[in-house]
């Protein structure tokens, strides 16, 4: 995707007007193949609409997922020295050599799923400025970092799950969709690591101090993501991008994952048209969140790991909206009644 690769917000912005749409030709094959198969309309639930959101995406009916691939983005945030999490901002640069050397719970996921698994590491030596004190990137450190999320989307992959590690990023999620949505900073804010009730006082009133503080210099979505995001958040934000190019259809993970998402739904209400959200996280702002963008997650399992988690265990479910939509019989072949 690197011809593709934006290198300042204006060629962000004129790049989301050359997003591809919907292709609704694989979209109507697809609902017309659901009506003949051997069982009652409806019957298989969110498992059919999956099905035909797969072949809309993908461009191709029947929808298939046999490349699905997951990339996490890792960055450090300068709020983090707030003292806004449960665990110090080194662990982000431990937790990708743990990834790396295959210990998480991500990497025992993707055997189980057959999924690759890719982490990107943004400057982890290099945390992104204190946003409470300033910008937390210039635009172009966040333009860069959303070309590298581009970048970072092979060819070839039919699925694509994205996560992120990042100590400290719950708090900027917070506080981007506080910017993004309004409402009281303790709507968005949430416990992330496991943090105290003083912490999450301490970490709430930080947010709002914040947005409060670049409001007026906060102009449009992209400007609130160089304010109060991350580099990891950006990447995010440029892999859904390329993704819809490629026409490939995207599971985004849970609250910070879908935060970074939330940027182009701003900027774009249709450009997360080919995005799932794979599961809620017990973050409060995410219920909020998705509701404010229109999703509605596949999986609500009390999760709140980050890393991909969710959005690759997700696939199974999608493999088997493929594998029903495909595979089963019509009421024809099968020599079965249809409805009357």
């Amino acid at each position: 995707m690197s011809e593709t690769a934006p290198t300042t917000f204006a060629e962000i912005r004129a790049l989301l007007d050359q997003l591809p749409g919907p292709d609704l030709a694989a979209g109507r094959a697809a609902a017309a193949r659901e009506a003949q198969l051997t069982k009652p309309a409806g019957a298989l639930g969110r498992l059919e609409d999956l099905a035909q959101w797969l072949a809309t995406w993908q461009g191709r009916h029947p929808p298939r997922i046999e490349r699905p691939y997951a990339a996490v983005f890792a960055g450090n945030h300068g709020v983090a020295a707030r003292g806004v999490s449960a665990y110090p901002a080194e662990v982000t640069k431990q937790m990708v050599r743990n990834f790396i050397d295959g210990g998480a719970a991500v990497n025992q996921l993707c055997v189980l799923v057959d999924a690759d698994l890719r982490v990107y590491e943004l400057a982890l030596d290099e945390p992104t400025h204190d946003f409470t004190e300033r910008p937390a990137m210039e635009e172009e450190d966040c333009a860069r970092a959303i070309a590298y999320g581009m970048i970072a989307v092979e060819e070839g992959i039919d699925l694509l799950c994205l996560g992120e590690m990042g100590i400290g990023n719950t708090t900027s999620a917070a506080a981007l969709c506080h910017a993004l949505f309004g409402g009281a900073a303790a709507d968005w804010a949430g416990r992330g690591t496991g943090i105290d009730d003083a912490r999450l006082i301490h970490k709430t009133a930080l947010i709002e101090t914040a947005v409060a503080k670049h409001r007026l210099a906060m102009t449009d979505p992209l400007e609130i993501l160089r304010y109060l995001g991350g580099f990891e958040l950006a990447a995010i934000l440029g892999a859904i991008m390329a993704a819809r190019l490629a026409r490939t259809p995207v599971v985004l993970d849970g609250y910070a994952c879908t935060a970074a998402a939330a940027v182009l739904h701003a900027l774009d209400g249709h450009a997360l048209d080919h995005c799932v959200v794979a599961h809620m996280s017990v973050e409060p702002g995410h219920a909020r969140l998705l509701e404010r963008i229109g999703q509605r997650p596949i999986l609500d399992l009390g999760m709140r790991l980050g890393e991909a988690s969710g959005a690759v265990l997700a696939v199974p479910l999608l493999k088997a909206a493929c594998a029903c939509h495909s595979g089963m019989a019509s009421f024809a072949d099968a020599g079965v009644s249809g409805p009357g």
